[in-house]
C-alpha cells in the first residue's frame, strides 16, 4: 500500500518542480520598464477601518482600565486619528464620540488588485 503512494507523490512533486526548472532559463532577459507607471490605484491604498467583533468599548485613555466613553458597533463608520502601541484614537462618525479602542478589535481593510 505504501509503494503506490510514494510513487504518486514523487510523480506529483516532479511535475510541480518541472515549471520551476524551465522558468529559470526563460528569465534571462530583463523586463521592459513601462513608459508611464500608474500614479495610484484604489487597490494599492488601505481601505476604511472596520470593527472585528460585535462591539468595542471606546475608552478615555489608551488603557483597558480607563473609563468607557462609548461603544463602537460593527458597521459603524469611524476614522483613526493616531495610534499608540496597539491602541487607536478614533472618532465614531455615527455618534461623534472620540476615544481610544484596542487594535485587537479593529482592523484596516485592504483592497486587492487582480490586474
Amino acid at each position: 500500500m505504501r509503494s503506490p503512494r510514494i510513487a504518486v507523490s514523487a510523480a506529483v512533486l516532479g511535475a510541480l518542480a518541472l515549471p520551476l526548472v524551465g522558468a529559470t532559463s526563460a528569465s534571462a532577459a530583463p523586463p521592459q520598464a513601462p513608459t508611464s507607471a500608474p500614479t495610484s490605484r484604489a487597490c494599492d491604498r488601505p481601505g476604511p477601518w472596520a470593527v472585528h467583533t460585535k462591539a468595542v468599548t471606546i475608552r478615555s485613555t489608551a488603557s483597558a482600565k480607563s473609563t468607557a466613553v462609548g461603544v463602537l458597533y460593527q458597521g459603524h463608520h469611524f476614522t483613526v486619528g493616531k495610534t499608540s502601541g496597539n491602541w487607536h484614537y478614533i472618532t465614531d462618525k455615527s455618534t461623534g464620540v472620540k476615544g481610544w479602542v484596542s487594535g485587537s478589535y479593529v482592523y484596516r481593510d485592504v483592497y486587492m488588485c487582480l490586474a
